[in-house]
């Protein structure tokens, strides 16, 4: 099976290349999804998983972020061949504020505007264009809204908060953390999504929607995963509490991810210390 990674030198999408022995579609490859021409690339492969994305927040970026977002989505999608998988990577903060509603997010969660960002608007508007493409054109798609994924580290790459965390505790950098560290997130191992593309492209599942993250048993504060960050690596957090941040939205957020266990016969494997313990090796 050809696989093709989008944004596969990137923090995620380098480890599912890896995994997959995937070939790379990213402008450090010289590759843009912009450019049409370059976008019929696509048709030669079995699976697309679509990593690459601008990830801006700012209303100053919000033309790039929708270019790039939505329509270098489309230029790939119009490039699918017929019963090729396409897994396009979203994220859980399409649902904004109405996640706080749920002490556990189901697919239900209403995704209705509430403030979201250009990049997570630009997210909901191309999971759209994945359902009709993969429809109308008959190949086989899979959207899974990610909740806080973590990896080891790449070449230059900037992780995300999990991440962030344990290379400050490495370094022996002050933290400061928002809302006094009450904020809870399920974090998920870079190694457990790899698992979930492979179990959709391995499934009989046309097109799936999921919520894809480590669900209760991967939940902490962001305090606890300090505390459990220094269990894991022996070293001490340096916290800088004069620095008050503002609380995230949504406050709260832990991935319903009954659909996706149901449907696809998977869930996390990697437990809390192994997964975090490979952020120091």
């Amino acid at each position: 099976m050809r696989v093709l990674v989008t944004g596969g030198s990137g923090y995620l999408g380098t480890h599912l290349r890896r995994f997959f022995g995937a070939d790379d579609y990213s402008r450090r490859s010289g590759r843009d999804i912009l450019d049409p021409e370059q976008a019929k690339l696509a048709a030669d492969y079995d699976m697309v998983i679509h990593m690459a994305a601008h990830l801006s927040k700012t209303r100053e970026d919000e033309d790039y972020t929708y270019r790039t977002n939505v329509e270098g989505t489309v230029n790939l999608l119009k490039n699918i061949r017929e019963d090729a998988s396409f897994i396009f990577v979203s994220t859980k903060d399409v649902y904004g504020r109405f996640a706080d509603n749920y002490s556990q997010v189901n697919e239900e969660c209403p995704t209705l505007y509430s403030g979201q960002t250009p990049l997570e608007w630009s997210k909901l508007i191309t999971e759209r264009y994945v359902e009709y493409y993969a429809h109308s054109r008959h190949f086989r798609s899979c959207i899974f809204r990610l909740s806080t994924p973590y990896a080891r580290p790449t070449l230059n790459n900037v992780p995300n908060i999990v991440g962030y965390l344990a290379d400050a505790i490495n370094n022996g950098e002050a933290i400061s953390l928002p809302a006094k560290g009450l904020p809870r997130r399920d974090i998920l191992h870079v190694d457990d999504l790899c698992a979930a593309c492979e179990a959709f492209s391995d499934s009989v599942i046309r097109h799936g929607l999921y919520n894809l993250g480590g669900g209760i048993r991967n939940t902490l504060t962001l305090s606890e995963l300090v505390r459990k960050l220094e269990e894991v690596s022996g070293l001490e957090a340096v916290i800088d509490d004069t620095i008050e941040l503002p609380a995230p939205i949504p406050m709260n957020y832990v991935s319903d991810i009954s659909r996706v266990d149901q449907e696809l016969g998977w869930s996390p494997r990697m437990s809390l210390d192994d997964g975090l313990k490979t952020l120091f090796t």
